[in-house]
């Protein structure tokens, strides 16, 4: 049997971040064999995974990856926000984010992708922190024009925006900004489904009830413009300000599409 020596636990401990005891017991169990050893704490790492498979994971991190008109935004989540909140972990997010835009293509959902790409990675990174970690969704923007993001409370909001029109860094950052602050739904009124607009007109007709009807129609289209400028990107009071809106600041500019993701938030 190989003497295991404080040397060689610091050792593992550096290449896997594992803690002091599960580092000399793999030592132990490997007779000394180092990448033995590496190789028994991911696997040991990913059976206790297991075990954790019905913990909630509502902590975590978004993080966008963005190269000109090709960007990936993903989530990784985990257990705890001491885990969230560490440097190693927000830094893993990144990286992922990097290799996801690197090894897909198209323009959407490739949170399969993802997945597969980053299995292994997280049965290590549940090595170094000892929970459960997903990668819970990855999307693709591919923009004929620019893609710019923001990371909004230190990774907790992200957003992605894809853009026509301006190179212009400041306002594409003022864009994410608002999105973050304001969570419109739509980019303009004309992507707002038909049925959503013929259910908010029936709401407010109700409250108009007793109104002579000619009166009705022109309070009714007030009321859908008042709506559309709360749910709307282009129609929002702008966030730097509120007597103008993004339509009016730059009508030359085009949103293709935004996502806005809260970490944990329900889908």
């Amino acid at each position: 049997m190989a003497n295991i020596t404080a040397a060689m636990v610091k050792e593992l401990r550096d290449k896997t971040d594992a803690g002091m005891m599960d580092c000399k017991k793999a030592l132990t169990e490997t007779n000394g064999d180092m990448e033995a050893a590496v190789e028994y704490l991911r696997k040991t790492g990913a059976a206790k995974a297991e075990k954790r498979a019905d913990k909630a994971t509502k902590e975590g991190k978004v993080f966008a990856a963005v190269n000109g008109g090709k960007a990936v935004m993903i989530e990784v989540l985990c257990e705890t926000d001491f885990v969230a909140g560490n440097e190693k972990f927000f830094e893993y997010v990144k990286e992922a984010a990097e290799r996801v835009l690197a090894a897909t293509s198209g323009d959407g959902d490739v949170t399969a992708k993802a997945q597969e790409l980053e299995n292994d990675n997280l049965k290590e990174l549940f090595v170094k922190f000892g929970e459960k970690m997903v990668l819970r969704r990855a999307i693709r923007f591919e923009s004929a024009g620019l893609v710019s993001s923001y990371m909004h409370g230190n990774g907790k909001i992200g957003i992605m925006i894809d853009v026509e029109g301006t190179t212009d860094a400041e306002l594409l950052k003022a864009i994410c900004m608002h999105i973050a602050a304001y969570s419109p739904l739509y980019v303009c009124s004309c992507e707002v489904p038909e049925e959503m607009i013929a259910k908010e007109k029936e709401i407010a007709a109700a409250q108009l009830a007793g109104k002579p009807a000619n009166m009705i129609e022109n309070i009714l289209k007030g009321k859908i413009n008042k709506w559309f400028t709360e749910i709307c990107l282009m129609n929002q009071p702008w966030i730097h300000d509120d007597k103008t809106c993004l339509a009016k600041l730059a009508p030359k500019v085009k949103v293709n599409k935004f996502v806005r993701w809260t970490v944990g938030q329900e889908l």
